[in-house]
């Protein structure tokens, strides 16, 4: 049977990263180009899944990764470090301007090749040896991780013998282990999930696995098994072992240029409230100069705060940790009574409550903070919270994307409020 071969120019990228065409009969997605392209390939189901390129674009670049087009960690490589900058721009900017919002974009904050410090690799074991990588972009399929993955600190691609190892003993004969690996300034500190059940030689042995290695922590489904040190960030002057698994920025590059502009909008202010803190990225470094409350609902994040502020043995100001699940009890616009400014940082759903709180401030000329530094990995949520501070009578300033996920649609995004 011949296949039909259909002529597109793409017109866009969607949000995934896909080209996009009108084709005959609607849209069409087609991976691995970029606007301007002319494309041929057969279409079937909205989507040309082997596009042949016909006319490349200006910003078409060779991908610096052998496994680009196979494995799923990445959808950008075929495009110049300029072209993705902008598009990640162009991202913010239209995730604003949905909401009716204008803001002064500035340029994208882009994190450095081989700097991801964590990444959440699977692996599986076969009949002869074992695969450890990313998945492939469209199945179940582990792509084995390339010797000069571009994504990733050079600590995790040198620790891969190890993790190959622990995958061996750990990973069941037909399920997949999934681990969860950071750098820390002590070592690897690994999560494992989807291991095979643990009895007590297992756990031995994966001990003996974890010193002959050198990992800082190993823990297999949320069971310790060996610390050998603690695996400690550096967040400003404090030093903290984040709960096993638990979130970090991926990078120390967006870390730092995240903090940068968070102290820009948070200036001199002598007390701060930080709403949904973490384990402390951005409150133990504001805390050098200023009082900080700290409030977060995930307890073990809140703990790892503490512990790491307490160690510090003075060297920081007041930080007062409190456990709150902000998305059903937001911090009340009276609570913040004696606060100068405001850190906001919440997951991917956005923090409409607790926004709406922060609106109030201003809405009703209540006493505290007069500045909001906002941080959010969801440009559309994100649109959706300032639109209710600024018709509360809050003043946006300018925005800063952030590109710590290189050569992936993901984007972040900081910016500036004041009361108007």
């Amino acid at each position: 049977m011949t296949e039909t071969q259909t002529e597109l120019t793409i017109d866009r990228l969607g949000h995934r990263g896909d080209g996009v065409a009108h084709g005959p009969e609607g849209e069409v997605f087609a991976p691995f180009t970029l606007p301007g392209e002319v494309v041929r390939g057969e279409v079937s189901g909205g989507r040309m899944a082997a596009p042949k390129i016909a006319a490349p674009s200006a910003h078409r670049v060779k991908a610096p990764c052998p496994a680009f087009g196979r494995c799923g960690g990445c959808a950008l490589q075929h495009a110049s470090d300029a072209f993705v900058a902008g598009w990640k721009r162009d991202a913010v900017a239209a995730a604003l301007a949905a909401r009716g919002l204008q803001a002064e974009i500035l340029e994208t904050a882009t994190s450095p090749d081989r700097s991801r410090r964590r990444a959440v690799l699977s692996g599986r074991r076969t009949k002869k040896t074992v695969l450890l990588g990313f998945h492939a972009a469209r199945d179940a399929e582990i792509v084995p991780l390339a010797d000069a993955c571009p994504l990733l600190r050079p600590e995790i691609l040198e620790g891969r013998a190890g993790l190959e190892a622990l995958v061996a003993r750990a990973a069941s004969r037909k399920g997949e282990l999934r681990l969860s690996v950071t750098v820390s300034l002590n070592g690897l500190d690994i999560a494992a999930t989807g291991a095979r059940p643990l009895d007590g030689p297992l756990r031995l042995d994966l001990a003996r696995l974890a010193g002959e290695f050198g990992w800082a922590r190993l823990v297999v489904d949320d069971e310790p098994i060996a610390t050998a040190r603690p695996p400690h960030q550096p967040f400003g002057k404090a030093r903290v072992a984040p709960a096993p698994g638990g979130f970090l920025q991926a990078t120390a590059e967006g870390e730092a240029a995240i903090l940068s502009e968070i102290r820009a909008v948070v200036g001199k202010a002598a007390r701060v409230v930080d709403l949904f803190c973490g384990a402390g990225a951005f409150a133990l470094p504001l805390a050098e100069t200023a009082e900080v409350l700290a409030v977060e609902g995930d307890g073990p994040a809140l703990a790892a705060l503490e512990a790491g502020w307490r160690a510090t043995g003075g060297a920081l100001r007041k930080v007062v940790p409190l456990k709150r699940d902000l998305f059903r009890r937001p911090l009340l616009a009276a609570e913040m009574k004696g606060f100068q400014a405001a850190v906001i940082d919440p997951p991917r759903a956005g923090a409409e409550a607790q926004t709406a709180e922060l609106a109030a401030l201003a809405a009703g000329g209540m006493p505290g903070p007069e500045r909001i530094a906002a941080v959010s990995c969801n440009p559309a949520t994100f649109a959706r919270d300032a639109r209710a501070l600024v018709d509360a009578g809050w003043r946006m300033g300018p925005v800063r994307p952030v590109d710590q996920f290189r050569w992936a649609p993901h984007v972040e995004l900081t910016a500036g409020f004041t009361r108007g």
